[in-house]
C-alpha cells in the first residue's frame, strides 16, 4: 500500500486517484460481467478483490472517506431479501465483508493481522471465541450521522490506534467506539497509530 501511494506521488496523489475511482461516472461498456455490480463510481463492491479499497483512505489520514463509504456500501448495497448480495457470493465473501466491515473493521491486508478501522453499523455485536471467550464491539452514540469515531477504548484503556490486531479479537475482551457526528482528525492520525 505505501508503495501504491508512493507511485502516485504521496498521499496528496493518492487520495486523487481514489476520489477519481470513487467519482467516475458508473456505466460499464463491453460483456456485462454479473460481478460487476454496486458501482460507487468505477468501484464495484460485487467484486471481492476490490473490496479493501474503501478502506485505503485511513493511509493517507483521511479516515473520515473511509467511514463514509463503508456506510454508503452497507446501507445501500446489503439488503435483507432473497437479492440482498450484490455481485456474486464467490465462498461467502460477500457476506464476509458485510459482518467484519458492520463491526466497525475490515483486515485489508490479508497476511499481517491488523484490522483497520471503518464505521460500526451495530450498537454491540459480540463474537464468540475459542475456549469460551468472546470479543464485544460496543458503539456508543451510534446512529445514521454519527458515522465517524470519536475515539476507542480496547478492554476499557484508551486506544489511540485505527485498527486492532487479530491477537487483540483472540485474546477476547471489548472494543468500544465512541461515535460522533464530525470526523475527529486527531483520533489516529499519528504514524504510530495508522
Amino acid at each position: 500500500i505505501n508503495g501504491m501511494i508512493d507511485i502516485y506521488g504521496g498521499k496528496d496523489g493518492f487520495e486523487a486517484k481514489l476520489d477519481e475511482l470513487f467519482n467516475a461516472p458508473s456505466e460499464t461498456t463491453g460483456r456485462e460481467q454479473v460481478d460487476v455490480t454496486g458501482l460507487i463510481g468505477q468501484y464495484a463492491q460485487g467484486n471481492e478483490p476490490s473490496h479493501h479499497v474503501a478502506f485505503l483512505y485511513n493511509y493517507i489520514d483521511k479516515p473520515e472517506k473511509t467511514k463514509e463509504l463503508v456506510h454508503k456500501i452497507l446501507d445501500e448495497h446489503y439488503k435483507n431479501s432473497p437479492d440482498g448480495l450484490i455481485g456474486n457470493e464467490d465462498c461467502g465473501q460477500m457476506s464476509a465483508w458485510y459482518i467484519m466491515s458492520a463491526l466497525g473493521f475490515y483486515q485489508v491486508n490479508p497476511s499481517n493481522g491488523i484490522f483497520v478501522f471503518g464505521s460500526p453499523l451495530f450498537d454491540k455485536a459480540t463474537i464468540r471465541l475459542p475456549h469460551s471467550k468472546t470479543f464485544s464491539v460496543i458503539a456508543e452514540n451510534n446512529n445514521d450521522k454519527n458515522v465517524y469515531i470519536q475515539s476507542a477504548m480496547l478492554n476499557g484503556n484508551a486506544h489511540e490506534k485505527s485498527y486492532i490486531t487479530y491477537q487483540d479479537i483472540m485474546n477476547g475482551g471489548t472494543l468500544k467506539f465512541i461515535m460522533g457526528n464530525t470526523p475527529n482528525k486527531l483520533f489516529g492520525s499519528k504514524i504510530e497509530d495508522r
